[in-house]
């Protein structure tokens, strides 16, 4: 028999799923101390709470029995993950309970707005009857541009269809065939932001998402279109938001999220007639909490039944042997997909890892994990983790294949990553661990490297010629851009080649842009491995 704390008020119907299970005891005892909870601990197996409950490093060491954590919610701040993987106490969440609710709430906010409805309103609960202040627009024949096709976007994308919209899509993992399944017209940002009438907003807070649209942004906008965030503050730059609507270039705009959260009572938002807000309500509904209960005490009792699970949020215990050999390699790994991702301009399609030496002798499982997390981190950030980046993969119809071989090509061990990306990109970094130097990369496409993977790095193509180090080195040099270390690859003399540098610190744009424009230079990217 299993025993289950519930420790935060949690929606009924989850609860009753574990009280009507016939294994599992349901104890509800809500607003108890972090002196409180470690006193009675002890003698459960699984913990529920919402976002009231910190769950602290005492309480976990205290549960002596606990096997698990369900949060019904998504966030996890509350819960000190490194201390529960580490007593081998799975940590679940229900990321998905709340899709539905906070695709309503955005297309709420995208009709409100187009309609006046809260504007209308004050005036109307205040005795002023006006009728004409208040012209909207209609949502039929609109083109609306929505940027991140995860769950609730490409439901916000089949509403807006229904309503006789026109869909431009982005997503960094939006392949062709996915837009076509999803019946959208695949579109770059630049795309969006030129020829959409309503922008929404579907992505995670990143360092490439952040002020994905600013000042640059809406110079190019068409004159009228409206935008809508219902995701993360911080997407869209706030300030540069105000300017456009107050030069014209916007109709208005609905947020229910702010950079800062709650945010100052002199924010211009909150007192902008063209500009409706909400208190971050996007899963506020009857729905979604019973939902999310729901989904959450399914998970607790097939982790407590030893059955599969999913939405865990740190890493499932593995055996200590096993550990020891792959443990070394996780760093490694997760730099390789996130070094492969950041040369990867297209949508990505598929990820190959190859394991050869030794590491094709175990369960390299765990490192899959890792490398898959460095692929994504870029578009997902903090969303991705090292147990639900293989689910993340699938979400978004990105196969992940892994080969083994004994052969290494001279090296003990060698991990290769290969991304491909529509419409016909391929990129590939190869790293290895050697005695005395650490992590190392020794591939980029088809040609040999040796360079440490950390730092801020430029990858230069190149035409292998004289002269065209020191005018690299010259140009870095006039632009306060120091050289740490320098690796040349090349596979034949005279022929295409590329260049990898380390540098002190990040490279500005428009350094990148004079690099690609010297001659004999084709491309210059900055590779950041932080």
């Amino acid at each position: 028999m299993f025993k289950v704390l519930v420790s935060d008020p949690i929606s009924d119907l989850g609860i009753q799923q574990l009280m009507d299970a016939n294994d599992v005891v349901v104890d509800k005892k809500t607003g108890l101390s972090e002196d409180e909870l470690i006193a009675i601990i002890g003698e459960y197996d699984g913990l529920l709470v919402r976002s009231q409950t910190t769950v602290t490093e005492k309480i976990i060491a205290a549960g002596t029995n606990l096997k698990v954590i369900g949060r019904a919610g998504v966030g996890v701040d509350n819960i000190n993950l490194e201390a529960a993987t580490q007593r081998g106490v799975v940590v679940i969440n229900a990321p998905d309970g709340n899709t539905i609710t906070t695709c309503e709430h955005a297309f709420a906010m995208m009709m409100a707005l187009a309609r006046h409805i809260p504007q209308a309103y004050a005036k109307t609960i205040n005795g002023v009857w006006d009728r004409k202040t208040f012209l909207g627009v209609e949502l039929r024949g609109k083109t609306l541009g929505v940027l991140g096709m995860g769950r609730i976007g490409s439901e916000v994308a089949k509403r807006a269809k229904a309503f006789g919209m026109n869909i431009l899509a982005y997503d960094p993992f939006l392949t062709a065939d996915r837009a076509e399944k999803l019946e959208v017209k695949l579109a770059s940002v630049d795309d969006i932001v030129r020829g959409a009438d309503f922008i929404t907003v579907h992505t995670p807070l990143t360092p490439e998402t952040r002020h994905m649209i600013s000042r640059p942004q809406f110079e190019v906008m068409k004159k009228g279109m409206r935008i809508v965030n219902c995701a993360r503050g911080g997407v869209i730059d706030e300030m540069a938001l105000v300017e456009a609507i107050d030069s014209g270039i916007v109709a208005g705009a609905a947020f229910d999220v702010f950079e800062k959260e709650p945010p100052q009572a002199d924010h211009p938002f909150l007192s902008h007639p063209k500009i409706i807000v909400t208190p971050h309500l996007g899963a506020s509904t009857v729905e979604a909490q019973e939902n999310v209960a729901i989904d959450v005490s399914e998970q607790v009792l097939n982790i407590l039944r030893n059955e599969p699970f999913i939405n865990a949020v740190n890493i499932p215990p593995v055996a200590p042997s096993v550990m020891n050999k792959l443990q070394p390699y996780f760093t490694l790994g997760e730099k390789l997909g996130s070094f492969a991702t950041q040369l990867t301009h297209g949508a990505i399609s598929e990820i190959n890892v190859e394991y050869a030496g030794d590491l094709s002798d175990v369960d390299t499982q765990p490192l899959t994990r890792y490398i898959v997390k460095g692929v994504l981190s870029r578009h997902f950030a903090g969303d991705v983790n090292i147990v639900n980046s293989m689910h993340l993969a699938k979400t978004r119809d990105v196969n992940v294949i892994v080969t083994k071989s004994p052969k290494t090509k001279g090296f003990t061990n060698l991990i290769t990553v290969t991304l491909k990306a529509d419409p016909d990109e391929e990129r590939l970094v190869a790293g290895t661990l050697l005695q005395g130097y650490g992590e190392r990369i020794v591939q980029v496409n088809k040609f040999p490297v040796d360079i440490a993977p950390e730092g801020h790095q430029i990858l230069i193509s190149h035409n292998d010629k004289p002269g065209i180090i020191g005018l690299v080195g010259t140009l870095l040099g006039e632009n306060d851009v120091n050289i740490a270390s320098m690796q040349v690859g090349r596979k034949i003399v005279g022929g295409a080649a590329i260049m990898l540098l380390t540098v002190d610190k990040a490279v500005p744009q428009q350094v990148l842009v004079k690099l690609a424009g010297l001659q004999e230079i084709n491309t210059a990217e900055e590779v950041i491995l932080l």
